[in-house]
């Protein structure tokens, strides 16, 4: 989700769960072969299992930016071949790559030839006319020949003309059947249902018959449903983190980021769904998207947006931070 799962939000969410599966966002090949890397890449060790989303069409380039992501440490390198917006699909990446199989399968088995974490794909059911389950299941056949064992399947098909991205998130109707019976035709690979789960309730009813589910709005903009994955999907038995313990758990990074000349809304912009459904979230979300923009904005403004649900106030002795 570009723009949205940068460090700041990673390191919320995996305060929220200790074994969900992180997801950058998009970063192309070409930008970390010719860009700042530090800033690109960089992420701090407590937001593993970090996967990178990474976009191209170009196999060396993609094999080289791959090599150097798995130094930084990453623990999987995934292809986004499902992102359907204009600028992408003018860098030949993302969805519009569904046309060209055997290109993401030469992408793939480029990476894998360099790096030793796996190297997933994530993509859509089909495109524009290219729909028909016989050609998803092509596209399939023809990647995991070269290699790929897991697919994140977004369940809606993309239209590369004629929608936007949003458009192309609501429009085009889910069809989790496909991805259910790709399942059961290949139940050597590992298959991840992605697009519309927004419940646990929902994810659970999904993992009965599949490997995985990606949670991604849902995850962002009620993030709390996340401190219930442990227990419920991983068959953890730490009682679940409250809110305000979430936020206080983030107080050392806030303060690090400020003390690095950092703004508080890089960071806090993350946590305004966080008491969503609570007494006191709307004036939550406003203070704190009011006045954290402010030039030297501090963690009063948190402090103050916490007395303002249900009354509550942020304890500002912050443990110190995870290793």
């Amino acid at each position: 989700m570009m723009d949205w799962t940068d460090r700041h939000c990673r390191v919320f969410h995996r305060i929220l769960s200790r074994h969900a599966r992180l997801y950058t966002e998009m970063v192309t090949a070409e930008a970390i072969l010719r860009g700042d890397r530090d800033r690109l890449l960089g992420f701090s060790a407590v937001e593993r299992p970090l996967a990178l989303q990474l976009g191209g069409s170009n196999p060396r380039k993609l094999s080289d930016a791959a090599a150097i992501a798995e130094d930084y440490g990453y623990d999987e390198i995934n292809l986004n071949v499902g992102c359907p917006s204009d600028r992408v699909q003018e860098g030949r990446f993302g969805a519009c790559l569904m046309a060209e199989p055997q290109l993401v399968a030469e992408c793939v088995a480029a990476m894998q030839q360099r790096v030793t974490v796996p190297v997933t794909v994530k993509c859509r059911i089909g495109i524009d006319d290219q729909d028909q389950e016989a050609d998803f299941t092509r596209f399939v056949d023809i990647v995991s020949s070269a290699g790929c064992r897991l697919f994140i399947v977004h369940a809606r098909k993309a239209w590369l003309k004629g929608l936007s991205p949003k458009e192309n998130r609501e429009i085009p109707p889910l069809d989790y059947g496909r991805v259910h019976r790709l399942k059961a035709a290949r139940p050597d690979l590992t298959i991840v249902l992605n697009g519309g789960v927004d419940t646990l309730d929902a994810a659970e009813a999904h993992l009965a018959a599949l490997d995985g589910v990606m949670i991604g709005r849902a995850a962002y903009h009620t993030p709390y449903i996340l401190a219930a994955v442990d227990s419920r999907l991983f068959g953890g038995t730490d009682p679940d983190i409250s809110r305000d313990d979430a936020l206080t758990r983030l107080l050392p990074h806030i303060e690090q980021h400020l003390s690095s000349g950092g703004r508080l809304n890089n960071v806090v912009r993350h946590v305004l769904g966080l008491y969503q459904g609570q007494p006191g979230a709307r004036r939550f979300r406003r203070h704190l998207s009011e006045n954290a923009v402010r030039a030297g904005a501090g963690i009063e403004i948190l402090r103050e947006a916490m007395s303002l649900v249900c009354g509550r106030t942020l304890d500002l002795a912050a443990p110190p931070a995870a290793e």
